[in-house]
């Protein structure tokens, strides 16, 4: 692939954007918005590119990394040459499907089109384009730029040769790729989250800790494990004889702990305004910017410490 169009020039779509810019392809970049998106998503994807420079990460000068990164002023502009296309439009399917009718419209029919949607199947809005064997969903993790997994996600039309050479693109990217065997709303990633999220909820909202408990239990406790292995590794080496002997000791445990679980915790405007005003007390407004540039920066030194730490089961 030498060329790759960027539709939506948001925090998700400039993140590609550096993403593929970094591993050396063409760039073109639209986004309705025109000039006022494409200003902000250079002066953006010149901010984390110096990031990654400052911490020994770009192999190349930021210029020249930047300067693969082009603006243009339509979507039939922006991938009538392109070899794949990476849309990070509203989450709307309406929307999406409108987009995708244009791409598919003015884009070549071997390009790979690709939707960054974070929850809606793309059988909702690829289906109907021309040659839907070539689109897919290729979900990021927010900044994709920093955070390396990608959720590919086929539809019932997409060949299985797409996908393939939609996994090959990111992992020569840098990008960490899985594959869904199916569809599901909202994938891996965000059903994980969002449950782990729900029962966060239910337990402040029913008064058994504090937001702040809750960041902690993840932050000094959960992430550090998690950080390197997952959950399913976590409980193969939290026993002698593994996976199973963890399961067979714990199991009941573990089954009522998972049924007394609120996923579907019915929380209140009122209690998520009470979270808002504690988190707004810490980190107000005027210093959001300033706390996500520190996260950025935690996230590069987690990366480094993960390059520099081989894995001897790699």
């Amino acid at each position: 692939m030498s060329t790759v169009t960027c539709i939506g020039a948001g925090t998700v779509g400039r993140a590609w954007a550096v993403v593929f810019a970094r591993a050396g392809h063409q760039v073109r970049l639209y986004d309705s918005l025109e000039g006022e998106a494409a200003g902000r998503a250079l002066s953006g994807a010149r901010q984390t590119l110096e990031l990654f420079a400052d911490n020994g990460m770009l192999d190349e000068p930021v210029n020249t990394v930047l300067a693969r990164i082009v603006p243009v002023s339509s979507i039939a502009v922006a991938v009538g040459k392109a070899d794949y296309v990476q849309e990070s439009v509203r989450e709307d399917v309406d929307v999406k499907r409108q987009v995708f009718a244009e791409i598919a419209a003015n884009a070549r029919p071997d390009a790979i089109l690709a939707s960054s949607t974070s929850a809606i199947p793309g059988s909702d809005f690829l289906g109907h384009i021309a040659n839907p064997e070539r689109a897919l969903v290729v979900h990021p993790v927010n900044p994709p730029s920093l955070i390396p997994l990608v959720e590919l996600c086929g539809t019932n039309w997409t060949s299985p040769e797409v996908l393939e050479q939609a996994r090959a693109l990111m992992t020569e990217a840098g990008m960490r790729p899985i594959v869904l065997k199916k569809e599901i709303d909202g994938f891996i990633l965000n059903r994980l989250q969002f449950t782990l999220v729900a029962e966060a909820l239910h337990l402040v909202g029913e008064g058994y800790c504090t937001p702040e408990d809750i960041d902690a239990v993840l932050t000094d406790g959960l992430a550090l494990r998690w950080a390197s292995i997952g959950p399913f590794e976590v409980a193969h080496l939290n026993a002698p004889d593994g996976l199973q002997g963890f399961v067979d000791r714990l199991g009941p445990m573990m089954r009522h702990l998972g049924q007394s679980a609120r996923t579907d915790y019915d929380w209140t405007p009122e209690q998520i305004a009470d979270a808002h005003k504690r988190l707004a007390a810490r980190i107000p407004g005027d210093r959001v910017a300033e706390r996500q540039a520190w996260r950025d920066s935690r996230i590069l030194a987690l990366q480094r410490m993960k390059r520099d730490v081989a894995d001897p089961l790699a």
